[in-house]
């Protein structure tokens, strides 16, 4: 005979009643999830001369190399200047270099892929200080990926960006809006993408623009039909590189950017 009140006595839990219950004072709560962790910075440097800005860029290029800083993207509007890739022809400039600068519009040899092109007041220049072996480590994937993100930006304008191939960059109605040209050493990316906001088009004119002829370029602003300014196009730059590259940018200063990793 077993004992009275023995283990065998014990009624078990009713894990499935109590499992319901749970269920039951959980089902109206709401979900929280974390928010995301920022892994990369965005910068914006306002107004900068071509050159000062080249030089922040090679600045932070040795720095992201290093493992001093994330993946950096910089947000820029240049003063009047044509820059030289390493692929321009001279029959591309259609005025002397004297006449550009009695213009106002400098003339400087870059170290970028590409032809000429132009940048000015009212056209945002995006940078992506990137490590490219974090991205693919495939040029060619590289390139079509920032054109992925400037037709993902144009989208969020209810704009229709399409690439061209050979051509690199991003076109709307047969005229280029989006011009990219870059330079990768050691995997590491410097230069980027001109994007046309609300920025004179005339001098546009006074060259082969990326020495494609027999097109021309257009803007937001003017596939838009109402202005769109470069602090538009910079919110929506974000979310579109965020979602191409898998990143979470976080806002930061050039001099935050400097301190990073110090």
């Amino acid at each position: 005979m077993r004992p009275p009140n023995g283990p065998n006595d014990i009624e078990p839990p009713n894990v499935l009643n109590e499992l319901n219950v749970v269920e039951r004072q959980t089902a109206n709560l709401p979900t929280r999830y974390p928010p995301p962790v920022p892994n990369a910075h965005f910068i914006n440097l306002g107004r900068m001369e071509y050159n000062a800005c080249w030089e922040v860029q090679r600045g932070l290029a040795r720095r992201l190399a290093a493992g001093e800083i994330p993946d950096t993207l910089l947000f820029v509007e240049h003063d009047p200047v044509l820059t030289l890739g390493a692929a321009f022809h001279e029959e591309n400039l259609l005025l002397t270099k004297d006449e550009y600068e009695g213009r106002g519009i400098a003339v400087v040899r870059t170290d970028r892929g590409g032809d000429v092109t132009y940048h000015g007041p009212n056209q945002l220049v995006i940078y992506p200080i990137f490590h490219v072996k974090e991205h693919g480590g495939d040029l060619h994937k590289w390139l079509r990926d920032l054109e992925e993100a400037v037709i993902r930006l144009l989208a969020r304008f209810d704009l229709d960006g399409y690439r061209f191939p050979p051509n690199t960059g991003v076109w709307m109605n047969s005229k280029k809006v989006a011009a990219i040209g870059i330079k990768v050493s050691k995997w590491v990316n410097i230069h980027g993408i001109a994007l046309n906001c609300d920025n004179d088009l005339s001098p546009f004119d006074l060259i082969v623009p990326c020495g494609i002829p027999g097109y021309g370029v257009t803007s937001l602003t003017q596939e838009k039909g109402r202005e769109v300014t470069i602090g538009d196009a910079m919110q929506e730059a974000v979310p579109a590189f965020e979602g191409v590259f898998g990143l979470e940018f976080e806002e930061v200063s050039l001099a935050k950017n400097r301190e990073a990793g110090a």
